[in-house]
C-alpha cells in the first residue's frame, strides 16, 4: 500500500503586474484632435485654449501623420509676429509644426513608453498603425497607467 499524499493540488501562482494589460494601446487617448497643415495659428490656438490641450497632431486628408503642432509653436509665432510686426491671421501651421515627429508602437510596454518619454523629453507620443494615427500616449496617460497598477508588485 502506498503512501497517499493529503496535499491538494498547489494553485499555480500568477504575477499580477504580467496579468494587468501593460500595452500603450490600452492606456492611449483614441479620440484626438487633429490639425489640418493649412489652419490657421489663430484657429489652432483657439482649439488648444477651448479644449485645454497642450499641442496635437497635423494630419493629411489621409489621416497619416505629418507634424505637430504645440503651445510651444504658437507662442514662437506670436513673438515672432510681433517683433517682425507682421500680421498672424494669415499664417498657417504648416510652416510652424515640427515635422520630425518620433511616434510609439502600441504594443509597447506602459514601462518602456515611460523611459522613452524621459530620454525624449516630450509631452506626447502619437501612435500609428499600417501608417495611420489611431491614437497618442500623453505623460498623463502612463500616470493614469501607474496608478491603475498603484499597489501591485512592481519587478
Amino acid at each position: 500500500m502506498g503512501i497517499k499524499s493529503f496535499q491538494g493540488a498547489r494553485r499555480q501562482q500568477t504575477n499580477t503586474i504580467e496579468a494587468t494589460p501593460l500595452k500603450v494601446s490600452d492606456y492611449m487617448s483614441k479620440n484626438l484632435i487633429t490639425f489640418k497643415p493649412d489652419q490657421s495659428i489663430d484657429t489652432v490656438m483657439q482649439t488648444l485654449i477651448k479644449n485645454r490641450i497642450s499641442g496635437g497632431p497635423v494630419v493629411n486628408e489621409k489621416n497619416e501623420i505629418i507634424g505637430i503642432i504645440s503651445e510651444g509653436d504658437c507662442i514662437k509665432q506670436i513673438s515672432e509676429s510681433r517683433y517682425y510686426n507682421m500680421p498672424m491671421q494669415d499664417q498657417t501651421i504648416e510652416k510652424h509644426m515640427a515635422t520630425n515627429v518620433e511616434t510609439i508602437d502600441g504594443n509597447m510596454n506602459i514601462f518602456d513608453a515611460a523611459n522613452k518619454f524621459l530620454n525624449a523629453k516630450r509631452r506626447r507620443f502619437p501612435i500609428v498603425e499600417n501608417g495611420k494615427l489611431i491614437g497618442q500616449i500623453s505623460q498623463k496617460d502612463v500616470l493614469k497607467a501607474a496608478m491603475t497598477l498603484k499597489g501591485q508588485t512592481w519587478k
